[in-house]
């Protein structure tokens, strides 16, 4: 099928000692995807790295640079969030974007949790429930229900009790990033839709593209929608239609790298990785319509790699823009 949305993925990366230039970085590049016709830019959460660590913060600043391309999260991990305030806080950056806000979401305990939960949670550590209630908890708060036992005036202060403000329509804008079967079915019996990236748990099968698309159609299994439910898939891709022969070999140093770690799976969670595709716009269009978890989409959100300069990701989103995007059947919005 021709491709529907055409999205990006970023991880905002920055200098320590100067972190100001590379937010700067991200919120160009996501203007420039707007000019270029994407129809969606999405950010990656980064705790306690150089890379952007507030993406709910960022897009805020974007949504009043930008007018008409979607905004994301993909992923929030809801282990370092509150329910509560991270519903406001989404709440309040889809009201300032009028409506363009795709909150992507995830369960389990933090990354590293040992080493930081005395700083996270230092009283309630051992407390804290990590699973699929959290995320149940938040599209509970995010579509309104109640968040207090009491609303009404008490003296000359009107209260709430539910997340204000309140955006009509966000919830079912919420993705959930999905990437084993469990996972992919809890997130189509809720109704939300699906990110599928370029990591999978390796259960059935040891063939990435046949275990993503099992986790695809499982997802729309257990959907109310069924086979209209959203799924967007973020493989890395790289063109390099218009690179100069530096950047075409350090895209492919890059991609060569990573490489081994695509052959097996990866450790005690058994992860199996894509292989990152580099090539010109012909090249991927044709092993794009190859992937069987492609073939089987019609949004997509291509992730960038994440140690490139910025001039790289300008040569890289505008190949993707006018060149690969067409080659797979899209239209820049309008």
């Amino acid at each position: 099928m021709p491709l529907r949305k055409l999205g990006f993925l970023t991880i905002g990366l920055f200098d320590e000692a100067e972190p100001r230039r590379g937010h700067e970085s991200t919120l160009e590049i996501i203007e420039l995807g707007e000019r270029l016709g994407f129809d969606s830019a999405w950010l990656r959460h980064r705790h306690l790295q150089f890379g952007i660590s507030s993406p709910v913060a960022v897009l805020a600043a974007a949504t009043q640079r930008t007018s008409r391309i979607e905004l994301g999260t993909a992923v929030t991990p809801l282990g370092w969030e509150n329910p509560l305030r991270l519903a406001e806080d989404l709440a309040t950056v889809d009201i300032l974007s009028g409506g363009r806000l795709n909150p992507g979401i995830s369960v389990g305990p933090p990354a590293h949790f040992d080493d930081v939960r005395q700083s996270l949670y230092p009283d309630t550590a051992d407390a804290e429930d990590f699973g699929y209630d959290r995320a149940r908890r938040l599209l509970e708060l995010v579509r309104g229900e109640p968040a207090a036992a009491f609303r009404g005036v008490e003296g000359i202060e009107v209260f709430s009790d539910r997340v204000q403000p309140h955006s009509p329509g966000l919830a079912e804008r919420i993705w959930y990033g999905g990437g084993s079967l469990r996972s992919c079915r809890w997130a189509g019996e809720h109704g939300m839709n699906l990110l599928t990236s370029s990591v999978v748990k390796a259960e059935e099968s040891e063939d990435f593209e046949q275990v993503q698309l099992s986790h695809i159609r499982a997802f729309r299994e257990a959907h109310p929608a069924g086979q209209a439910a959203r799924v967007s898939q973020g493989l890395v891709v790289i063109p390099t239609d218009s690179a100069t022969a530096a950047q075409r070999a350090r895209y492919a140093e890059y991609a060569a790298k990573r490489l081994p770690r695509t052959a097996s799976p990866q450790g005690p969670a058994r992860m199996m990785f894509a292989p990152d595709l580099v090539g010109t716009s012909d090249e991927l269009a044709e092993r794009l319509s190859a992937h069987a978890a492609y073939r089987e989409v019609d949004e997509v959100a291509f992730a960038l790699p994440f140690t490139f300069g910025h001039d790289d990701y300008v040569q890289i989103l505008t190949d993707m823009a006018t060149r690969l995007g067409p080659a797979l059947g899209w239209r820049p919005a309008a």
